[in-house]
């Protein structure tokens, strides 16, 4: 097969819309849709202060190179990257993360799970909690802290599409309809600094091919506590069924997009009665989590 634009050898075909790419072009075709997805959503603004949170996997990675490239144009870019204690791959992704932003001078923000609450997810695994839910709750919360902290105007993560529509579904499947509406739409506070999501358009396939072509040194290890986890069903579940079926997972995204306005969150956001950090309980996730595992 050859490229429909220039008719050098074909790396991608995209099923659901039929194009044919070449290295060069799928490329080009990659970056001005993350930019057109920034620009639709209106993610960013010339003059802001932006943190990516950095994981060192092809996710966070591309994510923060795009952002760097458009930061040439009145942007301000630093990194977060969060240490839950995972020994044999979290070391590992954090020296993709440091080489890349040494390469191109990003500064680079380290937190870890170890000095803000005095233990690791290794440590939390041994006690029979779920690793998911703690490194989820946990790492957010050392996100906001150090965002914050920086003066962050937003913090970009590096939630692809399929990210996207597992959560979408997960919280369907849940009945989480509050969690379900906060994928996109936020409780407002002013401790709060708003997430942005450049590749929540691109499937994360069309993710790790960009970072292959671009050579980025990244690790495509999956996290070790994330095999047999519900999002792991649903991750095998969707992909079964975009095998048949090419772009349900845009339909998916789509028909989440259509429904949302017709979505209200009827809870409002105050402090944490423990913290002080925002929540929409009286004692937020994290301090819940802290105090469980001290018992």
């Amino acid at each position: 097969m050859r490229c429909d634009k220039c008719k050098e050898r074909v790396v991608y075909h995209r099923r659901y819309s039929g194009q044919r790419f070449c290295g060069e072009h799928f490329l080009q075709y990659f970056e001005n849709k993350v930019r057109k997805t920034i620009q639709k959503h209106k993610m960013i603004e010339r003059g802001e202060k932006i943190g990516v949170a950095l994981s060192g996997g092809k996710d966070s990675i591309t994510t923060l190179s795009i952002l760097n490239e458009l930061a040439k144009k009145n942007l301000e870019i630093c990194t977060i990257a969060v240490d839950e204690g995972i020994k044999g791959y979290r070391n590992d992704t954090l020296k993709s993360a440091k080489s890349f932003c040494a390469e191109r001078d990003i500064p680079l923000h380290i937190v870890s799970f170890e000095d803000r609450f005095g233990t690791t997810l290794d440590k939390i695994m041994k006690q029979g909690k779920n690793a998911c839910t703690y490194c989820g709750v946990l790492r957010r919360r050392l996100l906001s802290e150090k965002a914050r902290e920086l003066g962050l105007d937003k913090l970009a993560t590096g939630h692809n599409l399929d990210d996207e529509v597992q959560a979408i579904l997960m919280n369907y499947i849940r009945g989480d309809v509050e969690r379900l509406i906060r994928l996109k739409r936020s409780l407002p506070h002013e401790k709060f600094i708003p997430r942005i999501k450049p590749l929540s358009e691109m499937p994360e396939k069309e993710v790790a091919l960009y970072a292959l072509l671009r050579d980025f040194k990244v690790s495509f290890a999956e996290c070790p506590y994330s095999l047999g986890t519900f999002r792991a069903s649903i991750r095998d579940f969707i992909n079964e069924l975009e095998k048949n079926n090419a772009g349900i997972k845009f339909s998916i995204l789509k028909g989440y997009q259509k429904l949302l306005p017709y979505l209200e969150l009827k809870a409002a956001m105050h402090e944490c009665e423990i913290c002080g950090e925002p929540t929409s309980q009286k004692i937020c996730k994290t301090c819940l989590l802290v105090k469980a595992l001290e018992t």
